[in-house]
């Protein structure tokens, strides 16, 4: 196998598939890149056998081949590398050598049969989507998600295929994200899948902004997105997803409008004396006016008074402040909604004027 390539067009879908590399790996061929050319085509790919990604690039002087390398290493030269340097490298044997100007390096390879293929994406369902929307999605849900759950289903994000509509949904049982939108593609029977962790942050990493398109293909046990020359495949998690609809709130009887900036501002600096471990803030309702007190064990307090649109009874509730602030932090509206029913219940967060993300944090005992 041999091929050249300007530094440029190498480095940048090395660092993509790169990026799903882990650092300690059970097996050694894990720790590698697959190289493939074929017919002036580069085809580099990176997997941790749960998400796999793919990229490729145009080489020249190329013969046909494939081989394994040193992600870490063949990714580093790579950086060290000049600009606009040209690369040519060449496995001879058990070996690949780099050379560009006057630099040579020898990598060590392991052989190409040994690479984990995964496999196709069988049953798929078909969407087209732009980047933009779906990343928006995934960025308005995402922070909800479990982090090493027992409930493994809660480690991911729901993606939900229902009535015209593409739905974003993630718990880790204190608090939940919803963020749909509509989609003509989606029509016939109900689909559910559960995206991993990896897999939702890798996608966040690589979708781009405006209105290039992606496509998913949804199957049984893969997803996989096409975002042009990069290609992610993740597992789904094998699970049953919570019925998230039971716990989304009604529209409340107290309803709360505020300006969304001073409200997250006043909430930060409150934050700064709460407990560091639990973050429990109360909040107090009054007429057009909403108290935030903290304390902590070393008997320290915050107060912030923040002007709202509030015509309700008095009521007081706690809340866990980082989940207040997690919402407030995507929701994209200047006004911000806060709808509870009493100081038991579950509040909901929304954008005034756009419920296409919903927020609900569970209350705390104060």
């Amino acid at each position: 196998m041999k091929f050249t390539i300007s530094r440029e067009a190498l480095l940048k879908p090395l660092q993509v598939v790169g990026g799903v590399v882990e650092k300690r790996q059970t097996l050694p061929i894990l720790a590698n890149v697959l190289v493939q050319v074929d017919k002036g085509r580069l085809t580099l790919t990176g997997t941790d056998l749960e998400v796999e990604l793919t990229a490729t690039a145009a080489v020249e002087n190329s013969v046909d081949g494939e081989i394994t390398l040193p992600a870490r290493k063949f990714s580093d030269i790579c950086r060290a590398l000049p600009d606009q340097a040209l690369l040519e490298i060449t496995v001879d044997g058990d070996k690949a050598l780099i050379r560009s100007g006057k630099s040579r390096f020898s990598l060590s390879t392991l052989p190409a049969t040994e690479y984990p293929a995964t496999e196709g994406v069988t049953g798929a369902f078909r969407l087209t989507i732009a980047q933009e929307i779906f990343k928006s999605l995934l960025e308005q849900t995402q922070f909800c998600m479990a982090n090493q759950d027992v409930r493994y289903y809660l480690n991911g994000m729901l993606l939900e295929m229902k009535g015209g509509q593409l739905r974003t949904v993630a718990t880790d049982g204190h608090r939940l994200a919803i963020s749909e939108v509509d989609c003509p593609e989606v029509v016939g029977e109900e689909r559910q899948v559960i995206i991993p962790r990896k897999g939702v942050m890798e996608l966040s990493r690589l979708l781009g902004d405006g209105d290039v398109q992606c496509e998913l293909l949804v199957g049984s046990n893969h997803i996989r997105v096409a975002l042009g020359d990069i290609v992610m495949t993740s597992k789904l998690v094998d699970g049953r997803f919570p019925d998230y609809d039971r716990v989304v709130p009604k529209i409340g009887e107290r309803q709360v409008t505020a300006d969304r900036s001073l409200l997250r501002q006043a909430l930060q600096r409150t934050s700064i004396l709460s407990n560091e471990k639990y973050r429990g803030i109360r909040l107090q309702f009054e007429n057009n006016l909403l108290k935030a007190t903290v304390n902590n064990p070393e008997q320290e307090e915050a107060e912030e008074e923040v002007e709202i649109s509030y015509d309700g009874v008095e009521f007081e509730i706690g809340f866990n402040v980082s989940y207040l602030l997690d919402a407030l932090n995507v929701v994209k509206e200047d006004q911000v909604v806060l709808s509870m029913t009493d100081a038991n219940s579950s509040c909901l967060i929304f954008g005034s004027g756009n419920k296409a993300s919903r927020y609900v944090v569970m209350p705390m005992r104060l």
